[in-house]
């Protein structure tokens, strides 16, 4: 009888889960943007395979081996992004997203300087 009784919450919560994302507040898909770059070393200009992409704190997204990246649904807008990588200062910036389109965003990396 537990396990039915579990099994019908399991149900239920997913039925309300997927309810939810159907909710007329969400915004539309044409809302979204992609979002593709390079990441790339300023002095030698070699891409930076293994770099990480954090937009708006949420989608995180790692460089290939030539350096790009893409992220395929960005809300548009006011966007905000952070681009690290080992040996490398992070590199953080805000950037306006138009809907639709896709927003090419390179990033030129330096090392840091030491102290």
């Amino acid at each position: 009888m537990r396990k039915v009784a579990r099994a019908l919450a399991a149900f239920a919560f997913a039925l309300s889960a997927l309810t939810a994302c159907n909710n007329s507040d969400l915004p539309p898909a044409t809302q979204f943007s992609p979002l593709a770059g390079t990441v790339t070393d300023s002095v030698t200009h070699q891409p930076i395979a293994g770099a990480t992409v954090i937009v708006d704190t949420v989608l995180i997204v790692t460089t290939d081996d030539k350096g790009m990246f893409k992220v395929a649904k960005v809300p548009s807008g006011i966007v905000d992004y952070v681009v690290q990588a080992k040996g490398y200062a992070d590199v953080s910036s805000t950037v306006q997203v138009e809907p639709g389109k896709t927003f090419q965003l390179n990033v030129a990396m330096q090392q840091p300087t030491p102290p």
